[in-house]
């Protein structure tokens, strides 16, 4: 299946996959997915994390199987199906999957966020949750499912450890993340970093609601000197924000930051058309602040 599916740069769309567990029904962002291939044998490897399959190798690239069923603690019942080979975080990962239903283009505003009472801080793996066809897709948080399996492909926590004693800033920094454990990392990071003026969002709509706040206030300077987005956030993602703030004339000078799981080549390329002044990926939470860092003293020079 032909994946490379390419999106007008901040529109606020996305591609989403529908594919089955069973009766139920799951969604992924095409943006994540490299290829789909039918199932092949796998390698086990000892003394790996119970839903990890094994290891095979397409092309001469070894990747980890990741049986998705298990991680969503679901009875597997030997279904062959198909692996969704995934890149993300600079990791590619295939996951088994019974069936693949098609490709959907749908708004971010079209996916409803769950509430705290299934997806509180470290909780539940659904981003999302979108309507089509009379049933509901669940949305699934790839990263989270795979950091669970391997911390290590997380956020790098300790590059902040290494940063050792830094000044204090009084340079106020906007976030916009919507997954509630990545958000309260990044921020504790900011924090260990000297970055205490935080104001954290869960999406790109509230960041937005934000900007055009202070904007009207005529207080946008004193309240924020930086923003940084994910991509992917319900209501409105982080590209269609950064066009928002770049295609403004009295809001362009705001330094915007993308710090997502997918900033890969072709995604790199659209956040530079739509003006990011850095482009960096989850794990990099060290080279975040120096990007940080940079862009601030370029705007306080």
């Amino acid at each position: 299946m032909d994946t490379n599916i390419l999106l007008e740069s901040g529109t606020n769309e996305l591609e989403i996959l529908e594919f089955t567990l069973g009766d139920n029904h799951y969604g992924i962002n095409v943006a994540k997915i490299r290829e789909i291939l039918s199932y092949q044998k796998v390698t086990p490897v000892p003394n790996t994390h119970p839903s990890v399959e094994g290891i095979f190798m397409p092309r001469e690239v070894m990747i980890t199987v990741i049986n998705l069923k298990k991680c969503l603690g679901m009875e597997d019942d030997g279904q062959e199906g198909l692996f969704i080979i995934t890149n993300f975080n600079k990791l590619d990962v295939a996951f088994h999957v019974d069936q693949v239903v098609g490709i959907h283009r749908v708004s971010w505003n079209e996916i409803i966020k769950p509430d705290s009472t299934i997806n509180g801080e470290d909780g539940s793996v659904a981003t999302g949750v979108i309507k089509m066809d009379g049933k509901l897709v669940v949305i699934l948080d790839f990263e989270a499912i795979v950091s669970s399996i391997s911390p290590e492909t997380g956020l790098r926590v300790n590059d902040i450890e290494q940063i050792g004693e830094r000044s204090r800033s009084e340079d106020p920094i906007l976030i916009a993340e919507d997954s509630p454990l990545l958000s309260s990392l990044i921020t504790d990071c900011l924090k260990k970093a000297g970055y205490e003026k935080l104001i954290v969002t869960c999406n790109g709509k509230e960041a937005w609601d934000k900007i055009q706040e202070f904007e009207k206030a005529g207080t946008l300077d004193e309240n924020v000197h930086c923003v940084i987005t994910d991509i992917e956030m319900p209501q409105m993602d982080g590209h269609r924000l950064t066009k928002l703030i770049k295609s403004d004339d009295k809001l362009k000078h705001l330094p915007v930051i993308i710090f997502s799981s997918l900033v890969n080549e072709e995604m790199r390329r659209k956040g530079e058309s739509l003006g990011a002044d850095a482009q960096l990926t989850k794990p990099e939470i060290g080279s975040l602040v120096d990007a940080i860092d940079e862009l601030l003293a370029k705007r306080n020079k």
